[in-house]
C-alpha cells in the first residue's frame, strides 16, 4: 500500500483533532458522573435526621454542579497537561522511564555497533535526523519503539532481545517499522495520548485514595459506621468513574493505535523491499518465550508506542496492535502459520556487525543513473527506497575511519563540524583557528586542526551525511556548551564575511535540529492553506534556487519560470540578487514552515522542477533542497547522483 508524506501529515492532524474531540466528549461524561457521584453523597449527608429520606434537591444545587464541573476539569486537564510538560523533554524522558540506557556512539559492543549502524542507515536514507539510541538492557522481549515531540527530538528504543535475537535484515526492518512513525507523525499523536489518559486515570487515583482514607481512618468502625458511609461511597464512586473513564480511553487508544501499526508495517516493506526481514521479526515474536513482553512498570501507559505488544492480559478488544498472525499475512501471504521455537540467545552471526551492509558506491549511483531521481524526490519524502538505503550504507562506508569516529561523541562532533567550516583561503582560514583556540572547549581546537586534512579531501557528497552522524553526540551537549557551539559556529561562517551555499545548508540543519533538541522553538502553526498566501516567499525561495544553478541572466529566468508554472499562480518574474539573498530566503523559509502540508508538497515540486530545468544536478543543488526541506519538516532522501555529477 502505498502512502504519501504529505497526505499522511494530514491525517496525523486530523487524528490529533478526533483524539481532541473525543477526549472532550470523555470529559463530559465523567463530568455527569461525577455530578451524579457528588449528587447522591450530598443527598445522603442531607437527609431528613427523622425519617431518612434523601435530599433530592441536592441534585439541582448549581454550586454542587460547579464543583463537578471545575473539579473535573481541574484534576482531569491539569493531570494530563502536567503528564505532557513531563514529556517536554521529548523522547529521551521517556527512553528513560522505560528504562532504556543511552548508546554510546563510539561503542565496541558488536550487537550496539551493528544497531547504531542500521539505525545511521535508515536516518541518512530518509532524510530524518539520526535520533539517539537507547538500549532496554534489562528486557529479553523483542520490541522496539520511536518516541519524541518531532523528528528532531526523536528517539529509537530497542529491547536487549530485540538487539540479540533478530538476525540484521530482521532488525532493519524493524528499524525501518519505527522510523515510518517518525515520518508519518505518530509520535506526537501518542504522547497526546498518554497524556490524555494520565488527566482521566487520576480520577480513578483520587477516588482509591479517598476510600482508602475513609477505611484507615476508623470512621468505618464507629458505632453506627454512618458517618465514614458517604465518604467511603463518595471514594468508591469516583474510583469507577475513573475506571469507567480509564476504560473507554484506553478503547479509544487501541482504535488509534492498530491502524498506525498496520501502515508502519507496509511502509517497512517499502522501505527495504524485503518483506522477510519485518515478517521475521514477527515470526520470532510468536516463537520467543517471552514473545514482546516488556517488563518495565511504566510500559503500560506506551503500550501504544512499542512494535510488538508490550503487555498482556488484556482483550482483544483493547490491544494496541493487530493481532500477530493478522500483521505477518498482510505482509506475507504464504505464511504456514507456524512460528520458529526461540530461546533467549545472542546473535551467532555478528562478523559483519561493525560494518555498514554496503552493495558499493558505485553500485548505488549505477542504480541511480538508470532514472530522473530529482523528479522523484519529493514522491520519496517519507518514503526512502532500497537504493536509498544502500546508498547511505555506501556513503557511511566511504567516510574515513576517525572521522566517523569523531562523529559518535560530542567533543569529536563539534570539531567535525568546525573542519567542515574552515575555509581553503590562508587568511580567512587562520582567522578560524585563532578564534577556535580561544573559544572552543578544551580538546575541541586540537581535534578540529587534526581532522582538518582528512574533511579537505572528503567527497563533497560525504560533507551532509558526515554533519548527520554527529546529530546524536551534539544533542549531549550541556546548554552552555550548545550555547558557546552555536557562537562559534556563525563566527566561523562569517570570517570571511561571505556565506557559501554549503556553509548556509549546514546551518540550517543543524540549527534546526538543536533549536527543536534544546527546546528553542516549537513545531509551527499551520498559518497559510494556499500558495498564494505565502507567494512572496515562494518567489524568493526558486529566485535562490534559479541563480545557484544558473550564472546566466537568461537561463536563471528559464528555471525560475519552469519552478513557478509548478504553483498555478499569477505570472511573476525572477527576483534581484539583492531582493533573494540568504537574508530574505531565512524570512522566506519561517513563513513557508507555516504552510499547510499540500502547500508544502507544491513548493517542493516547483523547487525540483526550477533546479531541472537545466536537465542536471549539483551537489550544491542537492544540500540546499535537502536544506530547505529539512527546515520545513519534510525530510528528503539523498539524490542520488549518478557517477560524474559535480
Amino acid at each position: 500500500m502505498a502512502t504519501d508524506f504529505f497526505e499522511q501529515q494530514d491525517t496525523a492532524r486530523r487524528g490529533t483533532a478526533r483524539l481532541v474531540l473525543l477526549f472532550a466528549l470523555a470529559v463530559l461524561a465523567i463530568v455527569v458522573a461525577v455530578e451524579l457521584v457528588l449528587a447522591a453523597t450530598m443527598g445522603f449527608l442531607g437527609r431528613d435526621p427523622e425519617t431518612n429520606e434523601i435530599d433530592w434537591s441536592a441534585v439541582a444545587d448549581p454550586r454542587l454542579l460547579l464543583l463537578a464541573v471545575g473539579g473535573t476539569l481541574v484534576v482531569v486537564g491539569g493531570g494530563s497537561l502536567y503528564k505532557i510538560a513531563q514529556l517536554r523533554g521529548g523522547g529521551r524522558v521517556i527512553a528513560e522511564e522505560l528504562g532504556g540506557r543511552l548508546v554510546d556512539g563510539s561503542t565496541s559492543d558488536p550487537v550496539e555497533r551493528r544497531l547504531l549502524n542500521v539505525v545511521e542507515e535508515m536516518a541518512i536514507a530518509s532524510g530524518t535526523s539520526t535520533p539517539p539510541v537507547y538500549i532496554m538492557d534489562g528486557e529479553q522481549g523483542i520490541n522496539a519503539f520511536a518516541a519524541g515531540f518531532a523528528p528532531q527530538d526523536a528517539v529509537i528504543g530497542v529491547t536487549r532481545g530485540a538487539a540479540t535475537t533478530l538476525d540484521r535484515d530482521e532488525l532493519q526492518g524493524v528499524i525501518a517499522h519505527e522510523f515510518s512513525h517518525i515520518l508519518n507523525g505518530d509520535m506526537r499523536l501518542n504522547i497526546r495520548l498518554m497524556g490524555l489518559l494520565h488527566g482521566i486515570f487520576l480520577i480513578g487515583m483520587i477516588g482509591y485514595f479517598i476510600l482508602r482514607m475513609s477505611f484507615y481512618s476508623g470512621g468505618g468502625r464507629s458505632r453506627d459506621g454512618k458517618g465514614a458511609l458517604p465518604i467511603m461511597a463518595l471514594g468508591a464512586g469516583l474510583a469507577v468513574v475513573g475506571f469507567a473513564g480509564t476504560f473507554f480511553g484506553n478503547l479509544i487508544k487501541a482504535a488509534v493505535s492498530r491502524q498506525r501499526e498496520f501502515l508502519a508495517d507496509s511502509s517497512a516493506v517499502q522501505f527495504t523491499r524485503h518483506p522477510g526481514g519485518i515478517a521475521g521479526a514477527l515470526k520470532k515474536i510468536g516463537g520467543f518465550v517471552t514473545g514482546s513482553k516488556v517488563e518495565n512498570p511504566n510500559a503500560p501507559q506506551a503500550s501504544h508506542m512499542f512494535f510488538g505488544r508490550a503487555t498482556s492480559g488484556f482483550s482483544a478488544m483493547f490491544s494496541t496492535h493487530p493481532p500477530l498472525g493478522e500483521r505477518i499475512r498482510r505482509i506475507d501471504p504464504s505464511w504456514d502459520g507456524g512460528f520458529p521455537e526461540l530461546a533467549p540467545q545472542v546473535v551467532g552471526a555478528l562478523e559483519a556487525a561493525t560494518a555498514p551492509a554496503v552493495a558499493g558506491f558505485a553500485g548505488a549511483e549505477a542504480d541511480a543513473s538508470a532514472g530522473a531521481d530529482l523528479e522523484d524526490a519529493v514522491a520519496r519524502i517519507g518514503q526512502p527506497t532500497p537504493a536509498h538505503v544502500e546508498y547511505a550504507a555506501a556513503l557511511i562506508g566511504r567516510l574515513p575511519e576517525p572521522v566517523v569516529e569523531a562523529a559518535h561523541e560530542p567533543y569529536g562532533a563539534r570539531a567535525l563540524v568546525y573542519a567542515l567550516l574552515l575555509d581553503r583561503d590562508p587568511g580567512p582560514r587562520q582567522s578560524q583557528l585563532a578564534h577556535l583556540k580561544a573559544a572552543a572547549d578544551d580538546g575541541v581546537y586540537e581535534e578540529t586542526v587534526r581532522l582538518a586534512p582528512l574533511i579537505e579531501e572528503l567527497d563533497p557528497r560525504l560533507r551532509l551525511p558526515a554533519v548527520e552522524l554527529t546529530l546524536p553526540a551534539l544533542r549531549a551537549l550541556t546548554s552552555w556548551q550548545y550555547q558557546r557551539f552555536q557562537e562559534n559556529l556563525v563566527e566561523l561562517v562569517e570570517a570571511d564575511e561571505v556565506i557559501d551555499l554549503f556553509e548556509w545548508s549546514l546551518q540550517r540543519i543543524l540549527l534546526r535540529d538543536m533549536q527543536v533538541s534544546f527546546g528553542r522553538t516549537g513545531p509551527m502553526r499551520v498559518r497559510h492553506r494556499s500558495a498564494g498566501a505565502v507567494e512572496s516567499s515562494l518567489a524568493v525561495l526558486l529566485s535562490v534556487l534559479a541563480y545557484v544553478g544558473n550564472r546566466d541572466r537568461q537561463a536563471a529566468e528559464g528555471a525560475f519560470a519552469a519552478g513557478w508554472r509548478v504553483l498555478s499562480l499569477p505570472e511573476r518574474r525572477l527576483l534581484t540578487h539583492d531582493e533573494c539573498g540568504f537574508a530574505p530566503l531565512d524570512a522566506a523559509l519561517v513563513e513557508l514552515d507555516r504552510a499547510a502540508p499540500q502547500v508544502k508538497k507544491r513548493l517542493l515540486e516547483a523547487a525540483v522542477a526550477c533546479i531541472s530545468a537545466d536537465h542536471e544536478v549539483t551537489v550544491e543543488e542537492g544540500e540546499l533542497l535537502r536544506a530547505v526541506s529539512a527546515w520545513i519538516s519534510c525530510p528528503m532522501p539523498p539524490i542520488l547522483t549518478p557517477p560524474g555529477s559535480t
